[in-house]
């Protein structure tokens, strides 16, 4: 499911920053290459696991550089499957999606500051 409303499309950080402020409220850059990358949060609820996911563009430099630019495209969560992937169709528990608002929130204040 995408998450509207987080008021984090679009915004734009350096990778460094970005890095730092998404592993303070818990995020991980789990996928990248070159020009792209995501940053999950893992959250654990009635013996499944929902990642909250936010997906990023390089808009200026490359990822393997510091000082590149990213730009928040879309935020979305989906249930982990066995083995290993996610299913965005799932309806989100409430407890999971306001733990999700609350982490998106804490990281948009952080790159606002």
């Amino acid at each position: 499911m995408i998450v509207e409303n987080t008021g984090l499309d679009g915004l734009k950080s350096d990778l460094a920053y970005l890095d730092e402020s998404a592993e303070k409220v818990g995020f991980i850059r789990w996928q990248w290459e070159y020009y792209r990358a995501t940053y999950d949060y893992k959250i654990e609820f009635n013996n499944d696991a929902y990642y909250l996911r936010i997906n990023t563009r390089a808009v200026e430099g490359k990822l393997e550089r510091p000082d590149a630019v990213l730009a928040i495209e879309a935020v979305y969560m989906g249930r982990a499957t066995f083995p290993h992937s996610l299913e965005y169709e799932s309806e989100i528990p409430a407890p999971v999606m306001k733990t999700a608002t609350s982490k998106l929130t804490e990281l948009k204040e952080l790159l606002e500051a």
